[in-house]
């Protein structure tokens, strides 16, 4: 049914859908779960989808955990993925930086997660010691001045000294009932006090995208980019060539998609990712 210029998710326009997408990519906070609390009719969604052949991935641009933590997250909350299917934006970080050919033996500096040091880690790149020649914020639960301070001293005195975001994401759902503040706000300070814009590696960057295609081998036309948000998510998809499905479980109302001032319109939105296994059937 279409609503304007958007389009809600119907029987017919779902089973187009799984016809004509061989991957679906899916976010994670706000459409997979909300906080640690999984969101009804996701595990049978996916199963669904697998049992029909269809690939799945996971692309988020929460840093905190690395992909290691994010697959036993998904165990915890019952549904098995492989580190394989999972593309973080703390991953992202440290691909972009060996994307470069970053010297692994400079050092960067971190204001996030655990996530970010264990994907730099593995990646090869110390974050501990100095000079430090790149500085990568993400989500920081722990954020303070004296962080921010260093991070502004490496970027403005340190020659060449790289500035990477994983994201600007202004809010996020770190608890089911209430939206926090998300990197955005940790990236907006550091953009504030060094008066320089970051480079950004995850969504709507579709620098995430190149790991995708090399994963497939297919069209993007022939992805599907589930999402909450729709200056990240549906940007993203839409920027890549992929089909886009917007979902109400997370930080966009229905309200915020019909805004006159909204030009981010998703090919379709739904309520929640199970309304797909309810038009399709299990």
């Amino acid at each position: 049914m279409r609503d304007g210029e958007n389009e809600r998710l119907g029987a017919e326009s779902a089973c187009s859908l799984l016809e004509s997408v061989d991957v679906f990519v899916f976010d994670c906070d706000g459409v997979i779960w909300k906080g640690d609390q999984l969101i009804d009719g996701v595990s049978e969604t996916l199963h669904m989808l697998r049992s029909k052949s269809k690939s799945i991935v996971f692309v988020t641009n929460n840093s905190t955990k690395s992909r290691a933590q994010y697959a036993a997250k998904f165990l915890s909350l019952g549904i098995s993925v492989s580190q394989d299917e999972i593309f973080s934006s703390s991953f992202a970080a440290a691909m972009y930086l060996k994307s470069i050919q970053f010297p692994p033996q400079n050092k960067v500096y971190v204001i996030g997660g655990e996530g970010i040091l264990e994907e730099l880690h593995l990646a090869g790149f110390t974050a501990l010691g100095g000079p430090v020649a790149a500085v990568v914020v993400g989500l920081d639960q722990y954020i303070n001045l004296y962080k921010l301070q260093y991070a502004t001293l490496c970027i403005r005195e340190n020659p060449g000294c790289l500035f990477i975001a994983t994201n600007r994401d202004a809010v996020g759902n770190m608890t089911p009932l209430q939206e926090w503040p998300g990197a955005g706000c940790m990236v907006a300070a550091v953009c504030g006090s060094t008066e320089k814009e970051p480079t950004v590696v995850g969504k709507p960057s579709t620098f995430l995208m190149d790991f995708l295609l090399k994963k497939f081998n297919i069209d993007t036309s022939r992805m599907c980019m589930i999402g909450d948000r729709l200056d990240t998510d549906i940007l993203f998809g839409q920027r890549a060539g992929c089909k886009t499905l917007l979902v109400l479980s997370g930080v966009t109302t229905l309200a915020t998609l019909q805004d006159q001032t909204n030009s981010i319109k998703p090919d379709y939105y739904t309520d929640k990712v199970s309304d797909l296994l309810e038009l399709l059937g299990p």
